[in-house]
């Protein structure tokens, strides 16, 4: 009984998560490609109509006009959030380059009204995913090539979709005091993102990172 309700619960996420993937499918369509590829830095293949869109380190393919996210074989997936962050940075970005500086959550327009649900969905659980495996984050940065930084006792700079970066720092815990993680973003971020999509961004790059723990 508890697994059939876990079940459908999973399907019942799934269906919801999927509603504004659809939604956003809709509005790439009546945008220029020419001008989605120019302020994203996603390459746009005029022969087959799709984009080239790399999101933690992985290339995924966005059909044009339809809108369909695959992998770069074609094949379909149902992360119906990844999905979805991706058409709306295709929509959303506006060519401003990253900046290499960083701002906090709270610096960003909306930060303070989302900060609750950023800190439960980026920090906490950055911290209490790695703090536990810093073998296997040091090596899913390491497959990123990303940039260590002197913040934290550990801290890296990275590209979490084409031209927008993040920085990620983690202070370790112990039997005294808990994992803490602090995320800051490219000045740019906010260019492209809004602070909703900012405080969900921890379902996109902490399960990314998990995967690339392993390889």
């Amino acid at each position: 009984m508890e697994n059939t309700l876990r079940d459908e619960t999973a399907i019942e996420e799934k269906r919801k998560d999927k509603i504004p993937f659809e939604h956003y499918k809709g509005l790439l369509k009546d945008l220029n490609p020419q001008m989605i590829a120019a302020n994203s830095t996603c390459p746009y293949n005029e022969k087959d109509n799709f984009f080239t869109v790399t999101l933690m380190g992985t290339p995924y393919k966005v059909t044009y006009p339809q809108g369909d996210v695959t992998d770069m074989d074609s094949r379909d997936f149902d992360n119906y959030k990844l999905k979805t962050m991706i058409l709306r940075y295709l929509i959303n970005a506006k060519g401003v380059k990253a900046t290499g500086e960083n701002i906090a959550y709270r610096d960003v327009s909306g930060g303070n009204v989302y900060y609750p649900c950023f800190e439960g969905r980026c920090l906490k659980r950055f911290a209490f995913t790695f703090n536990y495996n810093l073998d296997g984050l040091k090596k899913a940065m390491a497959v990123l090539k990303a940039e260590p930084q002197s913040i934290g006792d550990l801290s890296w700079r990275f590209e979490v979709i084409n031209n927008m970066f993040m920085t990620a720092i983690l202070w370790i815990g112990d039997d005294e005091f808990p994992p803490e993680a602090q995320i800051l973003f490219d000045a740019n971020f906010p260019s492209a993102f809004s602070a909703e999509d900012m405080a969900v961004m921890g379902d996109i790059f902490i399960p990314a990172l998990k995967e690339l723990s392993k390889k």
